[in-house]
């Protein structure tokens, strides 16, 4: 049974994630560096077919850090969820 795989979820989060803080900077010369993941869970799997949703909300934000809680959902059920964490860097 082909399954997507759980860490290329977790990537798309990050991702998500850090297009969100450079939009949300300002400032185009910037990179984005994925610092942590907490409180991971899987719910349900994401098959061939599926059309996957990152949901993320941000927590914190302390000068170039920032802190997202995300859920991936399919069909509007949640599949996945995290914690993240990301620090934007200048070039």
């Amino acid at each position: 049974m082909p399954v997507f795989p759980g860490v290329l979820i977790i990537e798309g989060m990050a991702q998500t994630g850090g297009a969100i803080c450079v939009l949300a900077s300002g400032v185009k010369s910037k990179s984005v560096y994925f610092l942590t993941i907490d409180k991971c869970k899987f719910r349900k799997p994401v098959v061939p077919g599926d059309v996957l949703e990152y949901h993320m909300t941000k927590k914190a934000q302390r000068k170039t850090m920032w802190w997202f809680y995300c859920e991936a959902k399919v069909a509007g059920e949640i599949v996945a969820q995290a914690e993240l964490g990301a620090m934007l860097v200048r070039d």
